[in-house]
């Protein structure tokens, strides 16, 4: 039996929904605390206890079940293994929006094989959703405590009838793609930045449309592709490259995909650009 079977992809599935799910009310002892402590990182990103404690507890569940597999967390950095899978954790993707008291927080958790992600699971807690999907095993949505119900995103064939979302307008200055967003803005029916993990939600389960993101990290992204592609859309680099490792992100319908990637080709990163 290989390595990365159905049967090894559904009992990391099951680890990584549990325990995303248990990571998520965690962070919820620290939602709109007031005092709440906000250290800054190198790069002058927010981090809190809330984003600590909560990658530990993953990086517990997932070493117990699976002492074999590698580890990639957000917080704490790498822990490689021999059997071919890593997991990669964002515990509080969004933590602007968290320190800010905003529900548009998420504890994300992905596993890829081989450098293809197979599983992911992202968890709203403040707001009782979550989605998840494994490789061939479909995608799904559960509010609260209720059945999960398989998903699929939006049948919209016209990016003239799109809502499009992006989680932080700057970020395409930064890059110099500005004239990227502006051109998606024009062309979408409705523009919001209804961001971070929470806004790919949106698309996954039909609500949005295309959602763009110029700068993305690996655990920003590792988590999305699966759930992504089983609910029968894409997840894409901005050249259609189906990768969680490009740094950027795109994510749609299949009937929108060219569309949007007719404006985003346009404006490829700079180490592209020089070769």
């Amino acid at each position: 039996m290989p390595a990365n079977s159905p049967t090894a992809v559904s009992q990391r599935l099951d680890v990584a929904l549990s325990a995303g799910r248990e990571a998520g009310r965690l962070t919820l002892d620290f939602f709109q605390r007031r005092g709440l402590k906000v250290d800054r990182k190198q790069d002058r990103s927010p981090v809190t206890e809330a984003d600590r404690q909560a990658e530990q507890l993953l990086r517990r569940r997932i070493a117990a079940a699976f002492p074999d597999d590698g580890i990639l967390g957000e917080e704490y950095g790498e822990q490689t293994g021999t059997s071919g899978f890593r997991w990669i954790l964002d515990p509080i993707d969004g933590t602007k929006s968290f320190i800010c008291g905003v529900p548009l927080y998420g504890t994300m958790v992905g596993v890829e094989y081989a450098g293809r992600s197979l599983i992911g699971v992202v968890d709203i807690p403040a707001l009782g959703e979550c989605v998840y999907a494994g490789s061939g095993l479909g995608a799904w949505y559960c509010r609260g405590d209720g059945q999960p119900q398989a998903t699929r995103v939006s049948e919209c064939s016209s990016l003239d009838e799109a809502v499009f979302l992006t989680s932080q307008l700057d970020s395409f200055r930064g890059r110099g793609a500005m004239e990227a967003y502006q051109r998606l803005e024009q062309h979408a029916a409705i523009t919001r930045t209804w961001g971070d993990c929470y806004g790919y939600l949106l698309v996954a389960t039909g609500r949005a449309d295309v959602m763009v993101d110029p700068v993305m990290n690996v655990w920003d992204a590792a988590a999305l592709q699966p759930i992504l592609e089983e609910a029968g859309g894409a997840f894409t680099d901005w050249s259609g490259r189906p990768t969680i490792h490009s740094g950027e992100s795109l994510a749609c319908n299949r009937i929108l995909l060219e569309q949007v990637l007719e404006i985003t080709r346009q404006f490829p990163r700079r180490s592209e650009t020089n070769g």
